[in-house]
């Protein structure tokens, strides 16, 4: 044994002495970060831009957003133009669309009616989430007898069909652009104010809330510097989804007479338009359907490929 413990400590005297001296880049090396920090916001881009369904999706959308706004005004001819000699014409190279029953350019009445069933979809999305993170978050915030009054009226409003709800606000209203806004938001929010209530109920009792409320912090800055920044992923997510709902309600509405008065053009005008010539002229139908379920399709996978982006249990 000892004769095995000197062959060993002669072995390590024989070495050359440059193997023991010390390396100061090692130790430097050791010191950086093997990989790059990167933060929330930059990492969620990295992962939806890696969602290749959802970025064709982001860019088939912004398309649709630029053409609606360039159309109508490098046009020739007007959303509500008549020309009763070129009435119900087919595709042509003049009319890419061909024209209506008055000879109005559904090429360009597809594009104005893209302008507003997107800015109503939009605003009432907005509204949607502001009414339901300030009701949502002022119930789950405080809880109790609150909460549960807050909620047995959400239940109330929930309990009757949203679509009963837009048609009579839209008899009351009239119709039009604010009246078709204003009865969809009415309801709409339902789904935020629960959603957000949720998520309020579960960070409100993190580590982080209760410090900075020991720390004398107001309930108003707790909800907006905390618990709202850390709920924003699925309030983005539910704000997107919101977006093909509202472009639905519209259409609906308008195809059944009860959205805009004429000569507004809308997809869902559009659409009640040529329905009634489906057999004579189906182009008429065709397009506005057409670029109505393209625009839905897209915000939806868009709403998927954000659900998937902005999910921290999803990071890598």
């Amino acid at each position: 044994m000892k004769e095995e413990k000197k062959q060993v400590t002669d072995d390590i005297r024989a070495l050359p002495l440059e193997l023991f001296e010390k390396d100061e880049q090692a130790h430097e090396d050791a010191d950086k970060i093997s990989r790059p920090s990167v933060t929330y916001w930059s990492d969620a881009w990295r992962r939806f831009r890696r969602n290749k369904v959802a970025m064709v999706s982001a860019i088939v959308l912004i398309l649709i957003a630029v053409l609606a706004i360039v159309v109508p005004m490098v046009s020739s001819y007007t959303y509500d133009k008549t020309d009763l000699m070129a009435v119900n014409q087919g595709p042509s190279g003049e009319h890419l669309f061909g024209t209506d029953d008055l000879g109005r350019d559904i090429f360009v009445r597809c594009w104005e009616g893209a302008r507003v069933s997107l800015f109503i979809a939009l605003v009432v999305s907005i509204l949607n989430g502001t009414i339901g993170i300030l009701y949502g978050g002022i119930a789950g915030y405080f809880g109790g007898l609150a909460d549960n009054i807050m909620m047995r009226f959400c239940e109330l409003i929930a309990s009757i069909p949203q679509m009963l709800w837009v048609i009579l606000l839209i008899l009351i209203l009239k119709p039009g652009v604010g009246p078709v806004i204003i009865a969809i938001a009415a309801t709409g929010w339902i789904g935020m104010a629960r959603l957000f209530r949720g998520q309020v109920f579960q960070i409100k009792e993190m580590e982080f809330v209760m410090a900075s409320r020991t720390m004398g912090a107001g309930s108003i800055w707790i909800i907006v510097k905390h618990l709202f920044p850390n709920a924003l992923s699925p309030i983005i997510t539910n704000m997107a989804f919101a977006i093909p709902s509202a472009i639905f309600a519209e259409s609906f509405l308008s195809y059944i007479g009860l959205g805009l008065p004429l000569p507004t053009a809308s997809w869902g005008v559009l659409a009640s338009d040529g329905a009634n010539k489906l057999l004579s002229y189906p182009y008429q139908l065709l397009f506005p359907a057409l670029l109505i379920c393209i625009t839905m399709l897209c915000f939806n996978l868009l709403g998927d490929g954000l659900r998937d982006a902005l999910d921290p249990r999803m990071r890598q």
